[in-house]
């Protein structure tokens, strides 16, 4: 649950680890009872930080408690805000993060409300004002040196007192309920949350403005809330790699009826213990579903499970409907819709953009293209699996979005990489360069997440090295045939290539780092 960048003013999620989880399916790594959010507060002069790993002072949310928590078992707030609600479930859970919620809104009205009168006050009493409710992190190394490794340790229960302290300006501490299993933890806000929250609205008001001129359209996930009311239709599945294995999960969790099938047939049993049906082809599984979705791995794979043997193609019959999430060029997709429609079936591409863990947490990015109706009729599935999903028109405008969205995200690893690689040969601290990386305007969950297995050396694979590089070959092939360069995504794909040529391609796009110290 490492974080990075943890500045004054920001929500937070965090973990108790001394706190048992409550039972349920899947990855109890944040359980409902040990991860919530929390306020960083100033300690009293007489309490010291306990030794051991670099420390926060936090107040409980909803109680008088406060403790000393490890940095590295907290997260961004608002960056896994929607990762975290799906991932946990409860009426008291709700309230708190409604709270949380109410608190936010209340700051930035206030500030709304205030802005003509803070004209008139100075860059002093500004910063007197905002200190108030401050976060003090604690960290006794000099300035200008990287921070040492420390002992992993965690306070004993000694270091968690009742403190008469007054709660933050302009919000009224209520204790959600008396559990001591059940701690609901805030972050003071500073003035950057009224600035930020309207920048995210400008960007949110501009994007449906355009949305509204055009065909696109764009459907918000209910699942974050445990509203999903599943389709009655009979879904199946093809392809249960590591994106695929993530949403048939989530479909079967959130109440559909699933058909799977997969090349490798072991690859189906757990979800048969979880309910689903087994189909033992393609064709068999479109012939008795409703709605059959596949995700896999290239055009060729594509198209084989379509035409092939007992493939997609001869389950096909009128009103059978197919939606392929795989990424594929947006010529592979537009065949396909010929041979499907052809035979009286619809066709929809629904390429996804994400990778394993937003696949596990059902927070994926669904871009659709082709019938509309389909495209409606999957809307519980896309819920389950996904927390947005675009309507983008005619088919191949989701497969040249989604080459699009990963050429940035491969340029941008090969770029990360690259970076890194020229800290270490300029003997800079590689961790220190992420410390400012997260400072600053490229502060997201992607960096922390790929950087972090560059330092740790660990590239078990969230988004398969080999699928990126596919996906750069076919966006720079894609700029080609509308006579458009595209040099940065082609200096990345080359990266990628000798990263494969070095045994990379089945574990995560990070390895390329490997490719750059070569």
């Amino acid at each position: 649950m490492a974080t990075v960048g943890l500045r004054v003013g920001d929500l937070v999620w965090g973990k108790l680890g001394r706190y048992p989880p409550w039972p349920g399916k899947g990855n109890r790594k944040f359980g409902p009872c040990d991860k919530e959010m929390w306020p960083i507060v100033n300690p009293p002069k007489d309490l010291k930080k306990p030794r051991g790993k670099k420390c926060f002072f936090v107040k409980f949310f909803g109680t008088e408690d406060h403790a000393w928590i490890k940095v590295d078992q907290l997260k961004s707030y608002h960056l896994h805000k929607e990762e975290m609600i799906k991932i946990t479930k409860g009426k008291r859970f709700q309230q708190a993060v409604d709270a949380v919620e109410e608190f936010i809104k209340s700051k930035v009205s206030a500030l709304t409300s205030s802005e003509d009168k803070s004209k008139q006050i100075s860059t002093e009493d500004k910063r007197q004002n905002t200190t108030t409710a401050d976060v003090s992190e604690h960290n006794t190394r000099k300035r200008g040196r990287p921070p040492k490794e420390e002992k992993d340790a965690f306070p004993e229960p000694s270091t968690v007192k009742k403190l008469d302290t007054s709660p933050i300006e302009g919000y009224k501490w209520k204790q959600v309920k008396d559990d001591r299993h059940f701690y609901h933890f805030l972050l003071s806000q500073s003035e950057k949350m009224g600035s930020c929250s309207a920048i995210i609205q400008k960007l949110k008001v501009t994007a449906e403005e355009k949305a509204e001129s055009t065909s696109i359209q764009a459907a918000d996930s209910t699942a974050t809330n445990g509203n999903v009311t599943p389709t009655d239709k009979r879904i199946g599945f093809l392809g249960l790699g590591l994106m695929g294995s993530g949403i048939v999960a989530n479909l079967l969790k959130m109440g559909h009826i699933v058909t799977v099938w997969n090349r490798t047939g072991e690859k189906c049993d757990p979800f048969l213990q979880e309910g689903a049906h087994l189909g033992r082809t393609p064709a068999e599984v479109v012939s008795t579903c409703d709605i059959t979705l596949s995700c896999i791995s290239d055009p060729k794979a594509a198209k084989d499970l379509v035409l092939g043997p007992s493939g997609v193609l001869q389950g096909i019959r009128p009103g059978k409907c197919y939606v392929d999430m795989s990424t594929v060029d947006p010529d592979t997709s537009t065949e396909i819709s010929q041979v499907i429609t052809s035979r009286g079936g619809r066709f929809l591409e629904a390429p996804v953009s994400g990778n394993r863990q937003l696949s596990e947490n059902g927070m994926l990015v669904i871009l659709a293209a082709g019938d509309k109706a389909l495209f409606d009729d999957c809307g519980s599935c896309f819920q389950a699996m996904g927390k947005k999903s675009f309507y983008l028109g005619e088919v191949g405008n989701a497969s040249k979005m989604m080459l699009i969205v990963n050429m940035i995200l491969g340029s941008f690893m090969a770029s990360v990489a690259e970076g890194f690689t020229l800290a270490k040969i300029a003997s800079q601290s590689q961790e220190v360069l992420l410390y400012i990386l997260s400072q600053g305007p490229l502060a997201c969950a992607f960096l922390d997440q790929k950087c972090q297995s560059i330092l740790q050396g660990n590239f078990k694979p969230d988004f398969l090295l080999k699928h990126i590089q596919k996906d750069l070959r076919l966006a720079i092939a894609m700029g080609d045939s509308v006579n458009h360069s595209t040099p940065m995504a082609a200096a990345a794909n080359e990266v990628f290539k000798k990263a494969k040529a070095l045994d990379q391609s089945e574990n995560d796009m990070s390895a390329v780092y490997l490719a750059c110290n070569q």
